[in-house]
């Protein structure tokens, strides 16, 4: 704007912007365009037609001061139409003809001409008008006197149209509402009359249902009886015929009765011989036990024919590797009816460099002749060495406690007469496994007479003097401070080992499990006579328990396979090391528990009142194992080689005194 403008001008300017814009035709709503507004949701409604009005007279400056007109226009006929047609879909038509109705009873609206914005008003008389000077001050002020008179007239003209439009409004938004209240009360009665008509439809399927099912169970109904007639013929024929053959019937039964009494006859004199049959067979049952027990009597006897303290003496055979011994060194010497017989004598010959005669010469070697009850050469196989105790070990099913242990120096074959060679080798299998074969056989074939066996295995070990259970498993392996030696009850002579295992056994696989687990935890270790030594004494228990239910008897025995460490003495048995003083204590419990071994035998047999049996976890383990009415058999492992001559010396003493020992009879345990 320029800043040199007249007041006069600004002023003008000022009355111009003042003045009323020419405004776009109305565009308020009629009867039937927007029924359902409230007078202040029309108000709204002309809010943004001011406003866009304002924004085109804004752009539109007016030249002239000459009072304008802005002529109305009438509201269209076509929107009218419009508005009927959208509350007729709205309000169904019974309110469109309501709201066509009302139409037709408004009032016409005077039609008011509308001047487009930025259009010059027309000249008048044909004339253009003149321009006011800009001084005229006076008549611009009657021009807009002029225009503001014609507005406020324009005012109440839209204001009583308003208020005609208004009340026309509330009449129809009344009639709205009647006719929704009506219109929800013709639904709802038309609900209910579609739902009579469903349920009538639904009972109408289920008469038609329950008439078809009719119509089936009549044709089923009408089978029925056709096949009845049709089998009640059949049945007519089949009763001719088995009329004839009743009469059939009773002629052989008239026969069969002749045949019956002939028959009975012959059955009584049948049951007259089942009867003598029956007590033939118990009367053999009878002599079969006795023979049974007269049997099991004549083999305790045989067995202490041979002795209740038996000694066998066994020289394993040179291993690869090893030297030769010399001629002459073990001599196997024949029995009085030659060399059919089984060996029973032992020479080993010993020379001593240290001694010499007068002129010098050597001392010929020492010869030291052994007797035992039988001897088996390096060469004897595991079968033949099993057949000679078998009768032993089937003692244990009689009743009788047996006790076989082997004994000697390190790297004797203690381990290997005893549970046998590595690879699982039939031919190698020690006494453990063929001893439990044994049983279970024999056990088989008494269950015929009505005997039944039953087995429980336990493996545990002795080392230091700690007892240690050899099947332990998990967190408990190799664990042996909790295992000890306890009375199994109150007042009785049978003894358990606290926390061990005690495995029920009834075939060869769950005993190689069990020889397999004890030979994984078993103590060894390495020494000066053998690179693999048992630094403790391995004991195989089987409980075994037998019962003839028909006759009330039961015995039981415990069967007891013993493994004993080492023999030797200490000086040879030292390995220089870390651990000699661990080897050296496992030599001095070793040795203390054998000579306690030896000293409870000899009491035995000198039928001393005490017995040193709790002097050894051993001899105390093997406390029922050992007494007079057990039998026990002895072991004596050598070694052939020159080098153990002094061991193998001493073993064969140990088994000499033990064989002269004399334990008294043997006693069945049976109830």
């Amino acid at each position: 704007m320029d800043p040199q403008r007249s007041p006069l001008l600004e002023l003008k300017g000022n009355i111009e912007l003042k003045r009323p814009l020419i405004k776009a035709p109305s565009r308020l709503p009629l009867s039937g365009s927007r029924l359902k507004r409230r007078p202040d949701q029309m108000e709204d409604g002309l809010e943004p037609e001011k406003k866009r009005t304002r924004v085109l007279g804004a752009t539109t400056k007016i030249a002239t001061s000459r009072p304008r007109v802005p002529p109305l226009t009438a509201v269209p006929q076509t929107q009218g139409q419009t508005t009927a047609q959208k509350v007729s879909k709205k309000t169904g038509p019974r309110c469109s003809t309501t709201v066509a109705t009302v139409l037709k009873n408004q009032k016409p609206v005077p039609a008011v001409p509308v001047q487009k914005p930025g259009t010059v008003p027309p000249m008048v008389g044909g004339k253009k008008p003149s321009k006011r000077p800009a001084w005229d001050l006076k008549g611009q002020l009657c021009d807009v006197n002029a225009e503001l008179k014609r507005c406020r007239e324009r005012t109440q003209t839209l204001d009583q149209e308003n208020q005609q439009l208004q009340d026309q409004l509330r009449d129809a938004q009344e009639q709205t509402k009647a006719l929704g209240t009506e219109r929800r009360t013709l639904e709802g009665q038309l609900a209910t009359v579609q739902a009579h008509a469903e349920q009538g439809q639904q009972e109408l399927k289920k008469l038609r249902a329950h008439i078809v099912e009719l119509e089936e169970r009549l044709s089923t109904q009408e089978g029925l009886v056709q096949e009845l007639q049709k089998k009640q013929v059949e049945l007519q024929e089949e009763r001719r015929g088995l009329t004839s053959q009743l009469e059939e019937k009773e002629r052989r039964l008239r026969t069969s009765e002749a045949a019956l009494s002939s028959s009975q006859a012959e059955v009584a004199s049948l049951r007259q011989e089942t009867a003598a049959q029956a007590a033939l067979l118990t009367e053999r049952e009878e002599r079969l036990h006795g023979l049974e027990m007269e049997r099991r009597r004549l083999h305790n006897q045989l067995q202490e024919l041979k002795g209740n303290i038996r000694v066998f003496c066994r020289v394993r055979p040179v291993l690869p590797g090893e030297p030769t011994p010399p001629p002459g060194l073990l001599l196997f010497p024949s029995g009085p009816s030659g060399p059919s017989d089984p060996p029973t004598r032992l020479s080993l010959s010993r020379s001593d460099e240290r001694r010499g005669t007068l002129s010098g010469a050597p001392v010929p070697p020492t010869r030291h002749d052994f007797s035992f009850d039988r001897v088996f050469p390096p060469g004897s196989r595991q079968d033949e060495v099993f057949e000679e105790i078998a009768m032993l070990v089937q003692s244990a099913l009689d009743g009788y406690p047996v006790c076989i242990f082997a004994y000697g120096q390190t790297g004797s074959g203690k381990t290997f007469t005893m549970e046998g060679g590595p690879g699982g080798d039939p031919q190698l299998e020690g006494l453990i496994p063929r001893a439990l074969r044994h049983l279970f056989s024999v056990a088989q074939e008494l269950s015929g007479q009505g005997w039944t066996y039953s087995f429980v295995a336990s493996y545990v070990e002795i080392y230091n003097e700690t007892v240690r259970d050899l099947l332990a498993t998990g967190t408990r392996k190799g664990q042996g401070g909790d295992c000890e030696i306890r009375h199994a009850r109150p007042g009785s002579e049978e003894l358990t080992v606290t926390n061990a295992r005690y495995v029920p056994v009834s075939c060869e696989k769950e005993v190689e499990a069990l020889l397999h687990l004890a030979r994984q935890n078993r103590a060894v270790a390495r020494t000066a006579q053998n690179e693999r030594s048992s630094r403790s004494h391995s004991v195989f228990q089987l409980q075994i328990s037998g019962e003839h239910s028909s006759r009330g008897l039961q015995c039981g025995a415990p069967l007891s396979l013993v493994d004993l460490a080492g023999s030797e003495r200490l000086d040879p048995g030292l390995a220089f090391g870390p651990g000699e003083r661990e080897r050296l204590r496992e030599t001095q419990a070793i040795n203390s528990s054998l000579s306690t071994l030896g000293l409870v035998i000899m009491a035995l047999s000198n039928k001393e009142s005490h017995v040193p049996y709790r002097n050894s976890k051993l001899t105390y383990l093997l406390q029922n194992s050992l007494g007079g009415s057990a039998k026990m058999l002895m072991f004596v492992n050598i070694s052939p080689l020159e080098e153990n001559v002094s061991e193998s010396l001493n073993s064969l003493r140990f088994a000499s005194k033990v064989n002269q020992c004399v334990i008294g009879t043997a006693q069945a345990n049976r109830k």
